[in-house]
């Protein structure tokens, strides 16, 4: 019979560091647009992997002289490379076993509800003129799972402030993939270790667009716990991450850059240094979500992937 241990210990071995396992009951009421189990009727578990993003890819955006590596190997290489061929050998194994399963990697371009957050008022929205249902009792492909209340279902850590995923191995530095299958898998408890995220709010003042608010906040209700976090802009957050801050970003050396940088985030992502792996968005290097969080978290000895080194040994630079 195949169990949860030998699924986890199998994707360790196709590359994830972390896995989990959730019970399909702890997407109850999620919005039928974003319910996994749409997806899969017949699912009996999701298998959530982390894979990490190594520090060092942080290290040349932090230094301010080398970009490629986190844009690359930290973002679109995880994303794009890493996690389709994990979740391909993975399934396979579960499928040679008789049961089957849907591989979901971090990625979801034909998704119809408005994630690019180049408009406000209609992220988080669905697209009604992109796809239609094909039976009034379904949702309109594609739906979108929400990875990271998939990783807190499956007991993989909490989310922070920031809305980011945290972990206790890895903090923020982690992307995430997921699996159904209709193997009877036993579920994993959700995290009940020592809280992660204090609330320091060194997310939301190192965000170089402000993209998180310091007083407005969303909750929600997953697996019978209340999940809170700052409310996000993501017109910020998707414009700035692409490199919108002046001061934050050395490729922006001219008037056309400073143009070219704040265009919407489909056209800003390939300015003059993208796509990287079909990706070219990772320039702000996740001041505030990423980096801000890592450093208070290693400082406070939260993290179990501990370093000899601090990361962090001067002020984070800005330009005039």
């Amino acid at each position: 019979m195949l169990t949860s241990d030998q699924v986890k210990k199998w994707a360790k071995e196709c590359g994830a560091d972390i896995v989990g396992v959730a019970s399909m009951d702890r997407f109850e009421g999620a919005p039928k647009q974003m319910d996994p189990r749409y997806i899969f009727p017949d699912a009996k578990a999701m298998i959530v992997l982390g894979f990490r993003i190594l520090r060092g890819t942080l290290r040349g955006i932090e230094e301010g002289t080398f970009y490629v590596s986190y844009a690359g190997m930290g973002y679109a290489g995880i994303n794009h490379v890493q996690q389709p061929m994990a979740l391909w050998e993975l399934c396979k194994r579960i499928e040679d076993e008789g049961w089957e399963a849907v591989p979901i990697p971090n990625n979801f371009p034909w998704t119809n509800t408005d994630s690019s957050g180049q408009n406000p008022e209609a992220t988080g929205k669905m697209r009604e003129a992109f796809s239609r249902p094909v039976s009034p009792d379904k949702p309109a492909p594609d739906v979108f799972v929400h990875m990271r209340i998939a990783a807190f279902a499956a007991g993989l850590g909490e989310i922070g402030y920031s809305k980011m995923f945290i972990s206790p191995q890895f903090g923020p530095r982690q992307r995430l993939a997921a699996v159904l299958t209709d193997a009877p898998l036993d579920p994993d408890p959700l995290y009940s270790g020592p809280p992660l995220c204090d609330r320091c709010m060194a997310c939301a003042r190192e965000c170089s667009g402000g993209a998180i608010s310091m007083e407005k906040t969303v909750k929600v209700t997953v697996a019978g716990r209340e999940l809170e976090w700052g409310e996000i802009d993501y017109q910020k957050c998707s414009r700035y991450f692409c490199g919108a801050s002046k001061a934050h970003n050395p490729f922006m050396v001219s008037e056309k850059d400073e143009e070219g940088f704040n265009q919407p985030v489909g056209a800003a992502q390939r300015y003059k240094v993208g796509p990287t792996y079909d990706y070219g968005r990772a320039l702000e290097g996740a001041s505030g979500c990423i980096r801000a969080c890592m450093v208070h978290l290693e400082e406070r000895g939260k993290l179990q992937n501990a370093f000899h080194n601090r990361f962090r040994k001067r002020k984070p630079w800005k330009l005039e």
